[in-house]
């Protein structure tokens, strides 16, 4: 199973940088690449909760599940 972090497609489609958007949801930059880039193993409630308030969409605009065989890493390669 992998989950997929679209952020970057969200924040393109509203011209907002990396920057601004941390900022607004208030967490760092660094955070927000972690998640962009799938490195992250969890995301709390009260993050999606910012991000989807900031981009103005449902948590589904920002995350979807991909079987194995499509993702890009495996949940084992998180666990090495």
């Amino acid at each position: 199973m992998a989950i997929i972090v679209d952020l970057d497609v969200q924040l393109a489609k509203r011209n907002l940088s990396v920057g601004e958007f941390a900022t607004a949801v208030g967490i760092t930059p660094a955070n927000i690449a972690v998640l962009k880039n799938g490195r992250a193993k969890a995301v709390r409630f009260t993050t999606l909760d910012a991000i989807c308030r900031t981009l103005d969409c449902q948590p589904g605009d920002v995350l979807r599940w991909v079987p194995d065989d499509e993702g890009t890493e495996s949940i084992d390669e998180y666990n090495d």
